[in-house]
C-alpha cells in the first residue's frame, strides 16, 4: 500500500496495493478494496465502501451512502450527491444507497443524484447528468442521462439486433430479456 505524505488517512480499512496520492483526505470509517488508486485532490466520507480495483481520478468526492464495487472507474471531477432537498446546517438521519456496479465506467465531470444503481460494466459518457438507473451494459450519457446503446465487458460498443448481441474484439454474445442484457458467455 502507497500512502502519499501529503494526503490526511484516517482509516485502517485499506486494502493490499492500494495507492492514495496527495491531498487526498480519507475519513476513518471508510472502507477501500486492494489495488485502488485514488488520485490527488479526493474526498472520501466515512459511510463509504470501495472494492477492488477502483480507480478515482482528481476531484472526486465521494459522499456517505456511497458503494462502489469492484473494477470501476470514476473520471476526473466526477460529482455525487447524497442528499436529495440539502439544506445548511440539517442533516439528514441516512443517507440514500447509490450503487455504482462492477466494471461501471463514469466519464468525467458526469453528475450522478443519489439514490440510484448504475448496472455492471456500464459506460456513462462525460458530462451526463444521471437522474435514474443505468441499466447492465448500456451506453449513456447527455443531460438528462439516456440510454445510446450497448457495451461488451471489455468495453466495446456491442452489435445486434433485437435479442442476441455480439462483442467484434472477444466474441462474447449477450442475450436482451425484458429490457435487461445478459451475458451468454464467449461463442
Amino acid at each position: 500500500m502507497f500512502i502519499h505524505p501529503l494526503s490526511d488517512v484516517k482509516s485502517e480499512q485499506i486494502g493490499l496495493g492500494t495507492k492514495i496520492w496527495q491531498y487526498v483526505i480519507i475519513l476513518e470509517k471508510a472502507k477501500i478494496g486492494n489495488n485502488c488508486n485514488i488520485n490527488a485532490h479526493c474526498f472520501l466520507e466515512n459511510d463509504v465502501e470501495l472494492g477492488n480495483n477502483v480507480t478515482v481520478k482528481c476531484g472526486v468526492y465521494i459522499w456517505n451512502g456511497l458503494r462502489i464495487e469492484d473494477d470501476v472507474f470514476i473520471g476526473p471531477n466526477v460529482t455525487f450527491t447524497n442528499d436529495i432537498y440539502p439544506r445548511s446546517k440539517k442533516y439528514p438521519s441516512s443517507y440514500p444507497k447509490t450503487i455504482i456496479s462492477k466494471g461501471a465506467s463514469i466519464g468525467a465531470n458526469s453528475t450522478l443524484l443519489c439514490g440510484i444503481s448504475v448496472g455492471k460494466y456500464s459506460l456513462i459518457g462525460a458530462g451526463s447528468v444521471v437522474t435514474k438507473d443505468i441499466m447492465p451494459y448500456s451506453i449513456c450519457y447527455g443531460n438528462p442521462c439516456t440510454f445510446k446503446g450497448y457495451i461488451c465487458a471489455c468495453g466495446t460498443p456491442l452489435l445486434g439486433g433485437d435479442e442476441i448481441f455480439t462483442c467484434k474484439k472477444c466474441n462474447c454474445r449477450y442475450q436482451k430479456r425484458d429490457g435487461i442484457l445478459t451475458s451468454l458467455g464467449n461463442l
